[in-house]
């Protein structure tokens, strides 16, 4: 059965109103649209504005470190296409929320992408795959989570995404090449 958004579509907000909306990490997260810079994929996304067939709902938090850091790079590219974006914030559509577990956890930003009827085409999150690799990594060794080392392999898993994320904007393109794959999918 295919999934579907439908029920969704009109219930979010625009991607201004939840940055003016932020009471967390805002400066943070503007610093990072600051910072983005396009590649050579920018023409691929401003060819979108050629689709209307595409939307796009985004749960998120912005308490969230992978929001801060992925989103400004997803609004960017989803801006440049003219792709309708709503931001449905985790917390208030936790129904959907259950719909996208990422490895049974509730893990944002999640990035659907819909047909005009809210038909699911695909998703993205909550962060790069090669950033995502160790979290995958230590949910496969740590199935305990009463184990006597979870939390200190959890932290340790934190520190290699922090470090696989980089102090600058390298992480980036991987975001743009994952999108624009995920959107020539569909």
């Amino acid at each position: 059965m295919t999934k579907s958004i439908a029920e969704k579509q009109n219930k979010g907000i625009t991607p201004q109103q939840f940055i003016e909306g932020m009471t967390k990490n805002q400066e943070a997260f503007l610093g990072w649209s600051d910072k983005f810079v396009w590649n050579e994929d920018r023409a691929f996304f401003e060819s979108l504005q050629k689709r209307d067939d595409l939307r796009v709902h985004i749960l998120m938090a912005d308490w969230c470190g992978d929001v801060v850091r992925n989103i400004p790079v997803v609004f960017k590219a989803l801006e440049a296409g003219n792709v309708p974006v709503e931001v449905l914030i985790m917390e208030e559509h936790l129904d959907t929320m259950d719909q996208y577990l990422t490895m049974g956890g509730r893990s944002v930003p999640v990035v659907i992408f819909a047909d005009p009827q809210g038909n699911v085409l695909g998703q993205w999150g909550p962060r790069p795959t090669y950033i995502q690799e160790p979290m995958v990594a230590f949910k496969q060794a740590n199935p305990d989570r009463e184990a006597a080392d979870y939390q200190a392999n959890l932290a340790e898993t934190r520190q290699e995404i922090m470090r696989r994320y980089g102090e600058g904007t390298e992480y980036q393109t991987l975001i743009i090449k994952e999108l624009r794959s995920l959107i020539e999918s569909f």
